[in-house]
């Protein structure tokens, strides 16, 4: 028996996976870069955390995000 469902895919997606990867990197350098009180770095980790969060944006609205419930991007 087939179920068909209307999932979004709540992150299933090239875009979603490139943007968490590069945000959890950006986390774990800024946390390492505060830990050695590194205040340029933590500044460039925030920096990169915000790459990430454009560069998904930008891959989704480029066809590799997620299809929306009725199909469409």
């Amino acid at each position: 028996m087939s179920f068909e469902s209307a999932d979004p895919g709540h992150g299933h997606s090239t875009a979603a996976w490139t943007a968490v990867t590069i945000m959890l990197i950006a986390f774990g350098i800024g946390t390492v870069a505060f830990f050695f009180e590194l205040v340029w770095l933590v500044w460039a980790a925030a920096v990169l955390l915000l790459v990430g969060l454009v560069a998904g944006w930008i891959m989704a609205k480029a066809g590799y995000g997620a299809a929306s419930v009725d199909g469409s991007h």
